[in-house]
């Protein structure tokens, strides 16, 4: 369970209770189609313990809410030298559609959700009790 609060200028503008807090990262290539598996996936994946423990429940079976806050950082590359480089993360004008598209689709699904501010500089508080920290790829980066 997490619970995940976003700042742009000292105010907060988004969060989560029981939950799950999602940072997305969107690289070149990504489309309409890999935002909707992803939505699917995270509103489906089973990472709520149940009653003997074991993970068995969706966010969609806890009722919990998800934060959604884009972060191009994820899709760094490290392999050469020191400095990142941020060449295969999409452009601002296709990640912020497909960012929003993987939002609603989120919706769609039933999931209430609440975002950062695309593009703005975030504080992100979260507070990942377990933790369960998952990676996931909808088929490429997205």
């Amino acid at each position: 369970m997490v619970e995940a609060r976003v700042y742009v200028e000292g105010e907060s503008v988004g969060e989560t209770g029981a939950g799950l807090c999602v940072l997305l990262g969107v690289a070149r290539g990504d489309d309409e189609a890999a935002a909707e598996r992803l939505a699917s996936r995270v509103a489906r994946l089973r990472v709520f313990e149940n009653d003997e423990g074991k993970f068995d429940r969706s966010v969609l079976d806890t009722g919990g809410s998800v934060l959604v806050v884009s972060n191009f950082t994820l899709i760094a590359d490290t392999a050469k030298g020191n400095r990142p480089s941020f060449s295969d993360a999409a452009p601002p004008e296709l990640a912020e559609p497909l960012y929003e598209s993987f939002c609603a689709a989120l919706r769609e699904l039933g999931v209430p959700v609440e975002s950062g501010v695309f593009g703005a500089r975030m504080r992100v508080e979260i507070v990942n009790d377990g933790p369960v920290t998952i990676v996931l790829d909808a088929g490429s980066t997205l």
